[in-house]
């Protein structure tokens, strides 16, 4: 009698029943079935979508929950674009897939996985007892695990093959490093186009099991580190410089005054028309507490100087209660350095009643948001701070909240 050929399509709802995140997300990937690779493997096909190949005897062999394992292991690839290619190494100009980058997703991803995969699976810590690993930490991302693999093993394995000589000092051969147990072969292929529309198509996939998985209350096995590094990268993320550039235009104020050099509509060489000047008198109260650091306070500088060619700012400097000895006035077109004038505890109250009882337009405050709600504004005000900050926010305001990457 012949063996009836595994068809994991038939098996995937039935052992993800409890993970509906990765339950979710399964529906959404292809999965065919290849004989050629020896266990299971995932990346980019011709069409630009992800792709799931995997090998019907090795799966036809595994327990049920193995099987979940591998599934999930791949997905896990996947969720953090592991198959684009080493991240790590895009800097420089050796973008080729290693051995390192394959052992240190798996080393990443499988700490999530203890006792969920078969044997053969790479694991750091106590779970690696046995292997070169044994020693390493759980939990690390995979471009932790390749820095500490790079500096052991050299530039062993480069394309996969272990044919690389080691580091200086380090490093001795293939056989010391042990290889990623699904297969990898696909990573890094395709040209930037296909990879991009990938990644969005994949991205959408995440939301949307996401968004189910939420939406349910359940997210599985899925850790919560791994669950707000997910929200994370599917957040569409704000470019702060145009939010602050639309923040300024809108808070402009038209003036109009007479003048024979414009024809007057209505009654044209009779009399004046009319000039329309636009400004905005914005307030910048910048948060000087010891908890804002001073990357943050040099991002924001670097955007105003540019700014400053559309408006004017008024500079106000606070922690507990304003600064006034060092308030000043950012005239249009002048270019400034950044400086800390305070080192104290936060208080939004202060920055508040001193631009509330002048004449702005506008009020935009740079803070980390670890402070009481302070008191309302007389004109619009905008909130901008790390983007940590803006999702955890000490209080909650309706006023918009906007993240800096600084």
């Amino acid at each position: 009698m012949v063996k009836k050929k595994f068809d994991l399509n038939i098996h995937t709802a039935r052992l993800l029943m409890n993970e509906p995140f990765f339950a979710a997300l399964s529906r959404r990937i292809d999965k065919k079935p290849n004989s050629s690779i020896p266990t299971a493997g995932v990346k980019v096909n011709d069409d630009g979508h992800f792709e799931l190949a995997y090998n019907p005897d090795f799966f036809a062999d595994l327990t049920d929950k193995e099987m979940a394992g591998v599934l999930k292991h791949e997905f896990y690839h996947l969720i953090f674009e592991h198959v684009i290619g080493p991240r790590i190494l895009n800097a420089t100009d050796d973008t080729k897939i290693t051995k390192l980058w394959n052992v240190a997703t798996d080393l990443s991803i499988n700490s999530h996985l203890e006792g969920e995969l078969p044997e053969g699976a790479l694991f750091a810590g106590e779970a690696g007892k046995g292997t070169p690993f044994a020693e390493y930490e759980r939990g690390l991302s995979a471009e932790q695990y390749f820095i500490a693999l790079k500096e052991e093993y050299g530039d062993q394995g480069k394309d996969g093959q272990g044919e690389g000589e080691g580091g200086e000092g380090q490093g001795s051969g293939e056989g010391d490093l042990p290889d990623s147990f699904d297969d990898h072969s696909g990573w890094g292929e395709g040209d930037n186009t296909s990879q991009e529309i990938a990644k969005q198509r994949l991205k959408g996939a995440i939301k949307k099991a996401a968004k189910e998985a939420s939406k349910c209350g359940n997210w599985g096995s899925v850790p919560s580190e791994c669950k707000q590094e997910i929200l994370e990268r599917i957040t569409a993320k704000v470019d702060w410089k145009k939010v602050l550039r639309y923040f300024i235009k809108t808070s402009q104020r038209a003036s109009k005054s007479s003048t024979i050099k414009r024809i007057n509509r209505r009654y044209p060489y009779v009399h004046p028309g009319k000039k329309i000047t636009r400004r905005a008198n914005i307030a910048i109260s910048i948060d000087q507490s010891g908890s804002v650091d001073d990357g943050m306070l040099a991002a924001f500088f670097s955007e105003l100087n540019k700014l400053a060619k559309l408006a004017e700012f008024t500079v106000i400097p606070f922690d507990s209660e304003v600064a006034e000895e060092f308030v000043y006035v950012w005239k249009k077109g002048e270019s400034r350095k950044w400086e800390r004038v305070r080192y104290g505890g936060t208080d939004f109250d202060p920055p508040t009643k001193y631009v509330n009882e002048r004449n702005f337009d506008g009020h935009i405050v740079l803070t980390d948001m670890c402070a009481p709600k302070p008191m309302r504004s007389t004109c619009q005000r905008m909130w901008m701070t790390t983007s940590y900050y803006a999702q955890h926010p000490y209080f909650q305001t309706n006023e918009r909240v906007v993240g800096i990457d600084s």
